[in-house]
């Protein structure tokens, strides 16, 4: 069979970091980059009026994301939970999935995975995945997907970008195993790159990465990850529309964080402010997933103790 040769769709995705320009150059055997059945897209938006449920009040999906509806069984009033279905069964080699969620003034919403996102390897080109959040005035975001698992040789792309309005909240999560499902070493995959960008009223307000390359930098060196091999990020983007409210709320938070994810076992773990008082960055390193992942779910839990006066709903994924 003769390889097929596409760089795939770029509508809607943001530039490539250079190295992945060059891994786009690389053709396939099967199906073309981005082509039919590899080029997911997944639309939402919600809507609420007053103290009224949010509601998804519209949505286009395309294979391999499928989605049931909507779910209202969590504890913070009117918020709405989207759970992004992939029957395929993983990320392969060439596949571009894109979600593009807008959280309209006063909305609440929960968007997460049914999963843990399984990335397999690869032999040639790469998959990106890639999140654009919008949060309208009021509006409160999350995007919490399952853990990333990257298997052997495995190139991944993982792009968030963030656009808010004041007094909106968006919380970004993910969690990082670089072991995979086979029997190999860890952090055995060949690139992986996590970008999150946030804007606010027009300006850059976070630019952050994880780039790992094990070919060219142990990421087990005393200067990355160390001894851990799980990496955690949670991202809280809160901008008030009073710089002293925001610094007032901010201070609170940080410190209520901290006080829930310092001294834990098998962990650690950090919480710091964002540039312009927009909200904090948390980061975590863990041996296990389990440990990393209930850490991130202890800072979500305060945030969402602060801002909603509820805790994180139960989690019956796993």
């Amino acid at each position: 069979m003769s390889a097929i040769h596409s760089r795939g769709p770029t509508d809607g995705f943001p530039p490539l970091p250079p190295a992945f320009e060059g891994y786009a150059d690389e053709s396939l055997a099967q199906a073309p980059a981005g082509g039919p059945g590899k080029n997911g897209l997944l639309e939402a938006t919600f809507a609420r009026e007053g103290a009224n449920p949010t509601r998804l009040i519209r949505d286009h999906v395309k294979v391999p994301y499928h989605l049931t509806g909507t779910l209202e069984s969590d504890p913070a009033p009117g918020l709405t939970t989207l759970v992004a279905q992939e029957p395929t069964g993983g990320v392969a080699q060439g596949d571009r999935h894109r979600m593009v969620i807008d959280a309209r003034a006063g909305s609440r919403a929960h968007v997460t995975t049914q999963s843990a996102t399984k990335v397999h390897s690869m032999g040639a080109n790469y998959a990106h995945l890639d999140a654009s959040l919008k949060a309208e005035a009021g509006s409160y975001l999350e995007y919490l997907p399952g853990a990333t698992i990257i298997n052997e040789d495995a190139r991944c792309l993982q792009t968030v970008r963030v656009d808010l309005a004041d007094d909106a909240c968006v919380i970004v999560g993910d969690i990082l195993v670089p072991d995979g499902l086979s029997d190999h070493e860890p952090f055995s995959l060949d690139h992986y790159h996590a970008r999150v960008e946030a804007e606010h009223d027009g300006r850059l307000v976070c630019a952050d990465a994880v780039d790992l390359r094990p070919s060219e930098r142990n990421p087990q060196d005393s200067a990355s990850v160390g001894e851990y091999g799980v990496i955690g990020s949670l991202y809280v983007f809160a901008p008030a529309s009073s710089d002293r409210t925001a610094a007032f709320r901010l201070e609170e938070l940080v410190e209520g964080i901290y006080d829930r994810i310092s001294d834990r076992e098998g962990v650690q773990a950090g919480v710091s402010t964002l540039p312009h008082e927009v909200g904090a960055v948390v980061r975590i390193l863990g041996h296990r997933e389990a440990d990393a992942t209930e850490t991130l779910r202890a800072a979500w839990d305060e945030t969402r103790q602060q801002r909603l006066g509820v805790g994180a709903p139960a989690d019956r994924r796993y």
